[in-house]
């Protein structure tokens, strides 16, 4: 065995296969035969210093060069027994050769033409930027020109890319060699379908995955779990109510979340960050009962009342029958309160079933009752101690203004 792994060992025009050849081809159950540039999935069954040899499914191993195993400090990235992707380039007396990708100084423009009529990867190393793109130098100190619409980059992140080697398909190949076009795009797009293939055959709804953040809008964010990208909704964000999700997430950040929703057929999906979380409600009948007394954050005004935050995920209504002092009538709870203010409250009703939380003023003199989260308003209730000053307060300023 040699290194020259691009011989061409294939049998030339008017040369036959061997009887042996076209009997196992011929055979039923069989795959189809291998021609170059046919990708397949291959078992490691050995690796040695310079070869290692696979099981391809078919009659013969196949041979691989065992550099190719390596990453680019020289470490090994499989051991026996692994899954590799590789790429069939010629026979030799039964003997099949692969390759991952076409790489070395060795390689010329022959090699490479040949890579771009069987689909083989290449190597290649981006040296600069130029109009429209990047130079990419390939195997054999070949230049080609990679659009920057096939790099695999984002806008923006371009400028990362000098400098480094990535495996390419070649998109175009002309003039001898004089003109070729790349793309990183179209290796990462194969590997995504390969993933996604994966994917569909173990994910299951309810599973903990990981995610990256790709793109943040109003009403959520997308995430890419490797493979496929779903929506994180704002309302699965957090049991907690959020206002700005900018403010909890950004672009690149890295999430543990729960699959929510799978839709292959509509390529839908959708994820969960909040089921990842306790569920604050469990602390709701034991660390807070009714009559207990708290302090509370008002998190929203209604027309009916105002929410108050008790912590995060647990909020509760102060009811506007709940406002007001010496039977007046409250127009609006934001004629009293406002967003952010603290407020000691007590717990006056609990519905487990529905998750609503009934609150009172801590110092209010009305009894315990239950109030509605309805939008109509209630007639106000009687007086209470610790709102008062905010109520007459409120009163001296109409005065004052119908004096003026």
């Amino acid at each position: 065995m040699h290194d020259d792994r691009f011989d061409d060992d294939e049998p030339q025009d008017g040369e036959e296969l061997s009887f042996a050849e076209m009997l196992e081809q011929s055979m039923p159950g069989n795959r189809p035969a291998l021609t170059p540039g046919t990708k397949v999935t291959a078992t490691l069954l050995q690796i040695g210093s310079e070869w290692s040899f696979l099981d391809v499914g078919q009659k013969g191993e196949g041979v691989l060069a065992s550099a190719e195993l390596l990453d680019n400090n020289g470490e090994p990235l499989f051991k026996k027994g692994d899954k590799v992707t590789a790429y069939f380039l010629s026979r030799a007396g039964g003997e099949l050769r692969f390759t991952t990708k076409i790489g070395g100084g060795s390689s010329g423009t022959e090699q490479l033409e040949e890579a771009f009529r069987a689909g083989i990867p290449v190597d290649g190393r981006i040296e600069k930027e130029v109009k429209g793109g990047f130079e990419v130098k390939l195997p054999g100190n070949v230049r080609a020109f990679c659009p920057f619409s096939q790099s695999g980059q984002r806008q923006g992140e371009s400028a990362e890319l000098i400098g480094q080697s990535l495996s390419f398909k070649i998109s175009q190949f002309s003039e001898r060699g004089r003109n070729i076009v790349v793309s990183h795009r179209a290796i990462l797009e194969e590997q995504r379908e390969e993933q996604r293939a994966s994917l569909r055959e173990t994910l299951k709804e309810g599973m903990i995955v990981s995610g990256t953040v790709t793109n943040i809008r109003d009403f959520g964010a997308f995430v890419d779990i490797g493979g496929i990208e779903g929506l994180l909704p704002i309302s699965e964000i957090s049991y907690g109510r959020v206002e700005n999700i900018n403010e909890i997430l950004t672009t690149g950040q890295q999430l543990e979340l729960a699959i929510k929703k799978l839709d292959w057929e509509n390529n839908k999906f959708s994820f969960s960050l909040r089921d990842t979380q306790a569920d604050p409600w469990q602390k709701v009948g034991s660390i807070f009962k009714v009559g207990s007394k708290l302090t509370g954050s008002v998190s929203r005004l209604a027309q009916f009342g105002a929410f108050v935050t008790l912590e995060e995920g647990i909020d509760g209504l102060l009811h506007i029958s709940k406002l007001g002092e010496g039977g007046q009538r409250v127009r609006h709870p934001q004629d009293l309160l406002k967003l952010g203010q603290k407020l000691e409250v007590v717990i006056e009703n609990i519905d487990q079933a529905e998750k609503r939380i009934s609150l009172a003023l801590a110092g209010s003199a009305d009894e315990v009752t239950e109030t509605s989260y309805t939008d109509t308003p209630a007639a106000a209730a009687s007086g209470f101690g610790s709102m008062a000053d905010l109520f007459k307060a409120g009163q001296q300023k109409k005065g004052s203004g119908k004096k003026r």
